[in-house]
């Protein structure tokens, strides 16, 4: 994230009211809530266009429902909704800002965070949640990231300030401030108009805020904080030369923590003080589950939940919301999956599930009382609809469909594909075919990994595959080694093994040619960020494979990476953990050069498709322009897209909108039938 240095919006007045009817961009109908004629073409910025409702929270008495809004205008505001009286408001942040997360500090008051031009920090905002434009900031411009809302003091929220706007973007760690003081002591004084000299003793840890207390930043380069469950600080995880330590706040000190957390990793604050949930050990043989952990001892406690099948990564937790006590996790299978540890809530799940078949229903909260619930309700063919769910009475009621403008008889299935790597082990892929795809009517293919490299693909509703089988694609989406859920059947070393990540996905393709639904000389692959780094090496290390490549804000020669990582080591652990993980590229010159495709563009001749968005700080645009310079310097025919103001991916929709239209008409010039044969002279048409 980029912070800004200055932000020219008043004090006073923070939010604009939203009429009734909002004027819709100019390029796009936002206006339409409806599905097109279904003779119709689906938009492409009906699959992009953000949905109507995100982040949604129940207050703590059960009485509100607050969500981030799409405004019409391709910005995301504030919608309050009274769940008793039936009334909603919503509003907006001036000029070109975004609402980009809320969350709740008691029933009556709401914590939101500001951004400008989908890229820059803008600060803090506490709003009245039953008159939403009565509001004022507590803290300005810097990038921030909300730690905990302690229960005792929930005025006095815990904030990191990931960069600060006044001392060259610094970490300056964990504060605590008074979220009832607010910044707007002059209606005339602009937020950011201080000068780099102009401080006062609320400047001292680099923010405008007015701090309550303040915390010592543990040893090494802070990568998370986590509170009890009180919501009172206590964890740092830091990394140093590619190594993670834990840190427990005792005495007013980080106390490093006797515990590996190459062994071990903590996902989540436990029931009693100084205990965490982690992600236990490596067992031959078994996936890893869930355990608790004494920090103060390193001993591990109770096992808490294993799966037969997958490792319990990549979860997070439901506590109850008056006590903090977990639970349950939730986490993915082949599609996502609530383990509960409370019978009553895991009766309650199979309750739900039988009111939503061939859904996933997931519990996101509750009022204090467990009286009602709030749900969130998904499917492959059916974007997120938001629940309310009486207990006494029994009764589910519809709050809002996140994206009604689909229609879900339109929208295709998501179907489990598995398939064996090279080296014997088991993986999953999913599968969504256009209408009208069979063995008689082969179909072409976009082979669409995911980024990460350490994230997956799971069951459910999927733009990206929508919008590409809405043209006539079947999208095959593999997880390949790496993505959470399959670790132990690897050794660990296999994380990082990006070649072999190349191959998984080239085996999973292979896979689905034997099923005879795909025409095998009309196949594509595309991916964004490490998706486009397997795209690059599909392209390059697979030449027979595919007809074409699309890279978006992806890397392509991790030498390259690490020299621009370790370019910026004193403001970020990347380099670290790449150089202990991939190693010295001086001393390992062959393995580097096997995991770069640009190395290899001597061996594509398939037309590609760069696009990036030209302040990414997360993967270099210059890895980008590197791969042009090499398929221009190898006669390989590209186009490219370069998006000013955009960063890693993007986040405009008008961008996306016009990053998909150039994947589909590169699609539809790369992949379409190959020509017959030419016929005999003097033959006419049949």
């Amino acid at each position: 994230m980029i912070t800004g240095i200055r932000s020219f919006l008043r004090l006073g007045g923070f939010f604009l009211v939203l009429p009734a009817a909002v004027r819709a961009a100019a390029d796009f109908d936002l206006s339409r809530r409806t599905p097109v004629a279904s003779e119709e073409q689906i938009p492409v910025a009906d699959f992009f266009r953000a949905p109507l409702f995100s982040q949604p929270q129940l207050s703590p008495n059960g009485e509100r429902f607050v969500a981030l809004v799409e405004t019409g205008n391709d910005h995301t505001g504030l919608f309050v909704y009274d769940l008793t009286k039936r009334q909603s408001q919503a509003a907006m942040g001036p000029g070109d800002s975004d609402v980009y997360s809320v969350a709740w500090l008691n029933s009556d008051r709401l914590l939101l965070s500001l951004s400008r031009e989908k890229i820059y920090a803008a600060g803090l905002v506490v709003a009245d949640a039953g008159k939403i434009s009565e509001n004022y900031p507590v803290e300005t411009n810097n990038a921030t990231s909300l730690v905990a809302v302690p229960r005792k003091e929930p005025m006095h929220p815990l904030i990191w300030i990931l960069r600060n706007a006044y001392d060259d973007g610094e970490d300056m760690g964990v504060v605590q401030i008074d979220a009832k003081r607010s910044l707007n002591r002059n209606e005339h004084a602009l937020i950011g108009s201080m000068q780099y000299n102009d401080r006062d003793r609320d400047m001292m840890h680099g923010t405008k805020a007015s701090i309550v207390a303040s915390y010592p930043q543990p040893p090494g380069m802070a990568v998370n904080y986590l509170a009890d469950k009180d919501g009172a600080l206590a964890f740092a995880i830091t990394v140093q030369d590619g190594t993670f330590s834990l840190f427990r706040f005792s005495g007013k000190k980080w106390v490093l923590c006797p515990v590996n957390l190459d062994e071990v990793f903590p996902v989540s604050h436990g029931d009693r003080p100084g205990e965490l949930i982690v992600i236990g050990p490596r067992e031959a043989g078994v996936p890893r589950g869930i355990q608790k952990l004494d920090t103060e001892t390193g001993r591990l406690g109770e096992l808490l939940y294993r799966d037969k099948m997958y490792d319990v990564d990549a979860c997070s937790f439901y506590a109850h919301p008056a006590t903090g006590d977990i639970l349950g996790v939730r986490f993915s299978r082949n599609r996502m999956h609530t383990a509960w540890f409370s019978q009553g809530y895991a009766d309650l799940q199979t309750v739900l599930e039988g009111l939503f078949p061939n859904s996933i229903v997931q519990l996101i909260g509750s009022n204090n009382d467990e009286t009602r619930f709030f749900l969130a309700v998904y499917s492959d063919r059916e974007p997120a609809a938001y629940y309310a769910f009486d207990l006494a009475k029994k009764k589910v009621e519809l709050i809002h469909k996140t994206a009604p403008w689909f229609d879900s008889a339109r929208m295709r299935p998501m179907n489990i594909l598995k398939f064996k790597t090279r080296d014997g082990h088991q993986l999953e892929g999913y599968l969504t075919l256009p209408a009208g795809a069979s063995k008689q009517t082969r179909v072409p293919l976009v082979v669409l990994p995911h980024g990460g490299p350490w994230a997956r693909d799971t069951w459910g509703f999927d733009r990206e595959a929508q919008f590409l089988a809405s043209r006539g694609y079947a999208v095959l989406q593999p997880n390949y080694r790496g993505s959470p859920g399959y670790d132990w059947k690897f050794p660990q070393n296999d994380m990082w093994a990006f070649r072999k990540m190349h191959d998984d996905v080239t085996d999973a393709v292979k896979t689905l040619l034997t099923t005879g639904l795909i025409d095998a000389e009309r196949v594509a692959i595309m991916g964004t960020s490490f998706g486009g780094y397997l795209a690059a090496c599909g392209a390059a290390f697979e030449p027979e494979m595919y007809r074409c490549a699309i890279a978006i804000a992806g890397v392509f020669d991790w030498e390259r990476v690490l020299k621009e990582a370790r370019s910026k080591r004193f403001e970020s652990a990347e380099f670290g953990i790449l150089l202990r993980n991939l190693g010295d590229p001086a001393a390992k010159q062959e393995e580097f050069d096997e995991i770069s495709p640009l190395r290899h563009v001597s061996k594509i001749k398939i037309p590609f498709l760069v696009a990036h968005g030209k302040v990414d700080d997360v993967a270099s645009i210059s890895e980008s322009r590197a791969l042009i310079a090499e398929l221009e310097k190898h006669n390989v025919p590209f186009d490219t897209l370069f998006v000013r103001g955009e960063g890693h991916g993007m986040s405009r929709l008008k961008n996306q909108v016009e990053l998909y239209s150039r994947v589909e008409q590169f699609l539809a010039a790369h992949l379409a039938p190959r020509r017959t044969a030419a016929a005999p002279a003097g033959a006419g048409a049949p």
